[in-house]
């Protein structure tokens, strides 16, 4: 790993005022299915899903704005993009007059340099500053079948306000669920924007040059929170002022010098099943309870293998990867 720092896109919403599904579709690429229900009140709407992770949505036809378009990306869309691909896209959307209602910004300290739990103790202590009317810290609980864990994940700002700050153990959460590349990632800083601050970010992304909006995004986070020598007793004044902790001064500078990556979500058979015993098999079975429900099921399976693609047929030729069963340490988060 060239730096233990990165800055990734893991979410991208935009509406454009004009145009059709045939167009936007085009310009978003891949393969879009026709939906049979609406999304987010537009009547009708399209679905793309890539992998396990990556879905796209996109609506129109809404009664007063009919040729208005809506479209939600998650990370494992946009990480089938390149730069320039994602610039092409926020172009073409401010030449259509539209603008992004949301845009989430990814900064992983991979290599963990800042422990949750130091970012947890300063909380406690007064040292986090910040605008942000709310700061809390949300704790589960997850049993997986070897190890127990405790999921944290602290958020500065609430999901209405236009900047939510989450920080939670992406290491752990990729373990969680089985993916494999989990030991390539530490603690996650994800940066979501709504509204004016994704607008101005999605801008930002589309013209600056690649080291110019990676300082902008560390200014965003700076400006939405600080973690400072101080205490809840001092006045605010000196609040504002006191010096930086020295791991949070660390810890941005190395965010400034982050690389920008839009990392493929790479699907495995180890993934795939994970992700059927845990969505389908409850349906599955209930179908097998019903008169003919195993036979149906298996016309289902050899039809299936009619309309695979090339990306079904990959994952056939990838040889399984031995699993790693180390659990991980320290506090973990998981993002709701």
């Amino acid at each position: 790993m060239d730096s233990p720092f990165t800055l990734s896109i893991d979410w991208l919403a935009f509406t454009v005022p004009a145009s059709n599904p045939e167009e936007t579709m085009h310009m978003l690429g891949g393969e879009w299915n026709k939906a049979k229900a609406g999304f987010r009140g537009y009547p009708l709407s399209w679905i793309r899903v890539d992998g396990l992770r990556g879905v796209g949505k996109l609506g129109t036809n809404a009664p007063r704005r009919p040729n208005e378009i809506h479209v939600d990306l998650s990370g494992g869309i946009v990480s089938t993009y390149t730069l320039q691909e994602v610039r092409s896209l926020l172009l073409w959307v401010i030449e259509k007059q539209g603008h992004l209602t949301r845009i989430d910004c990814a900064l992983d300290d991979r290599a963990a340099t800042v422990p949750l739990a130091t970012i947890a103790q300063a909380l406690e202590v007064g040292q986090c500053v910040t605008r942000a009317k709310e700061v809390r810290r949300f704790v589960s609980n997850r049993i997986h079948d070897s190890y127990a864990t405790t999921g944290e994940t602290i958020y500065v700002g609430s999901p209405q306000s236009e900047t939510l700050l989450r920080i939670y153990d992406k290491r752990l959460e990729m373990q969680s669920n089985e993916r494999e590349n989990w030991q390539d990632y530490g603690v996650r800083w994800e940066l979501e924007f709504k509204k004016t601050r994704a607008k101005i970010c999605g801008n930002a992304l589309a013209y600056f040059d690649e080291s110019l909006w990676r300082e902008f995004i560390v200014g965003l986070l700076r400006s939405h929170v600080d973690f400072r020598q101080t205490t809840r007793e001092d006045d605010d004044e000196y609040r504002c002022r006191a010096p930086l902790v020295e791991w949070y001064a660390a810890l941005t500078e190395g965010f400034q010098r982050a690389r920008l990556v839009l990392e493929k979500q790479e699907q495995t058979l180890t993934a795939v099943k994970h992700w059927v015993s845990g969505s389908l098999t409850p349906m599955l079975a209930v179908l097998c309870a019903t008169p003919g429900g195993e036979a149906w099921l298996q016309d289902e399976i050899v039809r299936g293998v009619s309309r695979w693609k090339d990306r079904h047929r990959n994952l056939l030729k990838k040889k399984p990867k031995r699993s790693v069963a180390t659990p991980a340490g320290g506090n973990a988060g998981s993002p709701l």
